[in-house]
């Protein structure tokens, strides 16, 4: 998996350009281990907060089963492996899981919307979709550590905090 890792690695190096989260995803499928779907984060150039790579590389795998007779389309995901720089967060994590991917590896931990590490979604769904982590992790760590050094110029600008007033405030 580590020359499909380095594929992930591109994309997300495409999206750390694009002033985007630095996340990359490629979508392995059959044994023939063809790449069907690759690419990054696209939240902040489409506005759309689902824009999270694992459902770009999930729109592209669905409309690759279109193309190719697969039916329903959607049975392509039991022949898929997931190979993504960052674990997915809990919104791709169920998503990926609900559609049956044969296997999720993933780069660098999510310490903050992991899908395994802050809530065990595998568990709460029941799912035994084999997920690994730690494949090349400290380049995918790297990047954003690199994209968040920097200012996001789609984040919105933070509002002071009013004081805390207490029960003053409520006299």
């Amino acid at each position: 998996m580590e020359r499909f890792m380095e594929d992930a690695l591109q994309q997300a190096r495409i999206a750390n350009n694009l002033q985007e989260v630095p996340v990359g995803c490629v979508f392995v499928y059959g044994r023939g281990h063809e790449i069907i779907a690759r690419g990054c984060n696209l939240v902040n150039e489409t506005k759309n907060a689902t824009r999270h790579v694992e459902f770009i590389c999930i729109d592209q795998a669905l409309e690759y089963g279109r193309r190719k007779g697969i039916d329903p389309p959607k049975s392509i995901f039991t022949d898929i492996t997931v190979v993504v720089t960052v674990e997915p967060c809990i919104m791709c994590a169920a998503a990926l899981l609900n559609l049956g991917v044969r296997e999720i590896i993933y780069g660098c931990r999510n310490d903050r919307f992991g899908g395994c590490t802050v809530l065990d979604v595998p568990g709460l769904l029941q799912s035994s979709v084999p997920i690994r982590g730690g494949v090349r992790a400290e380049e995918a760590m790297e990047l954003l550590k690199e994209f968040y050094k920097g200012e996001n110029p789609s984040a919105p600008v933070p509002k002071p905090r009013a004081k805390n007033l207490g029960a003053k405030a409520l006299k």
